[in-house]
């Protein structure tokens, strides 16, 4: 694959605000949330779904009564659309009485979204244990969650990150398995299925007209010709001469420890992963702080930080705001693609 430019989308605020979701308040979602708005507010309008008691003592905020108030009032203050919570938060102590309250909102900023009076939807951390316990939620995460509020049986994780040069955006197949469980989860429905999702995202969302898409192998040295592994023989190598016959450009598959320095990234758009650590481990090292968590098949744009509550240091102001604010640029620009 010929080396192209491999971000087109504009660098320009929506005319819509993103929605932020709080996350769980006990994490450090409302710290960053309030820090986010002190560094990028006034020029990328967001809203902020919660109670507005959690938010840091001294957080300047503007209470507003619909989205769109945030593009009028975001300079005064973070725009906040109150949502109440039973009780106080906590840093570092999840309360299963606010479990309910933090689903809500994530349902509350995915009508928003769907109704189109958000750009984008980015979402705070959540912990999943502690919304089990105090509201029997029954889903592994976010994503399962936003698929089932959008009526979407299959979506694809991706992190991205535009901070590199060339911009890496990286799809693992297979997400939160064990690595023993992956040859099995691995079938040519699903690599078909991420490669074409993911193409969409990239044309739809990133603005490429049209993507390309390298596929890592699932055996070291994508199995060196059997000797390593067979399942590049068997049907990987055949899986993507399929697709290529649909016209999809895809490359592979290809050896995973040869992919992610900087001139291999040039030749793609997107690297899909058999698994999540080949995925995940080249984009945290290239940027730890400021990769972005992005949901690509659903009928919005969603958006997260690639990090979790980070209960330990939660309330102490420690809490890097990086990962987010890289998330709600994202959604933004992202938005705005999908909307042209």
């Amino acid at each position: 694959m010929s080396a192209q430019p491999t971000d087109r989308t504009a660098a320009r605020a929506p005319d819509r605000p993103v929605i932020l979701s709080c996350g769980d308040p006990s994490g450090i979602g409302p710290e960053i949330a309030a820090r986010a708005w002190e560094h990028c507010g006034a020029k990328l309008p967001f809203v902020w779904i919660g109670d507005p008691a959690h938010l840091p003592r001294g957080t300047k905020i503007r209470e507003i009564d619909r989205p769109a108030d945030a593009l009028r009032h975001a300079s005064a203050g973070l725009p906040v659309l109150p949502h109440e919570f039973p009780a106080a938060a906590l840093p570092g102590e999840p309360d299963p009485a606010n479990a309910k309250a933090v689903i809500d909102v994530i349902a509350r900023g995915v009508d928003l979204v769907m109704r189109g009076e958000g750009a984008a939807l980015s979402t705070a951390p959540i912990n999943k244990k502690a919304l089990k316990d105090g509201a029997r939620f029954t889903f592994p995460g976010h994503t399962e969650y936003l698929a089932h509020l959008a009526g979407v049986e299959r979506v694809v994780m991706m992190l991205a990150s535009s901070r590199v040069d060339p911009p890496l955006r990286v799809v693992p197949a297979t997400i939160h398995v064990a690595l023993s469980e992956v040859p099995k989860l691995l079938t040519p429905q699903l690599l078909r299925e991420t490669v074409r999702i993911t193409y969409e995202g990239l044309r739809r969302d990133f603005g490429f007209s049209a993507p390309r898409i390298a596929v890592a192998g699932l055996n070291p040295h994508a199995g060196e010709g059997g000797a390593m592994g067979i399942e590049e023989g068997d049907w990987i190598a055949d899986t993507l001469d399929g697709l290529r016959e649909e016209g999809y450009a895809v490359a592979g598959p290809m050896p995973a420890d040869t992919m992610f320095h900087a001139r291999a990234r040039q030749n793609y758009d997107a690297a899909i992963c058999a698994y999540h650590d080949q995925a995940l481990i080249p984009i945290k090292t290239l940027d730890f702080d400021g990769g972005v968590n992005i949901t690509l098949g659903l009928p919005f744009v969603r958006t997260s930080p690639d990090h979790g509550t980070a209960y330990d240091i939660a309330g102490q102001g420690r809490a890097n705001p990086a990962s987010l604010i890289a998330a709600l640029e994202m959604a933004a620009r992202m938005g705005a693609a999908r909307h042209d």
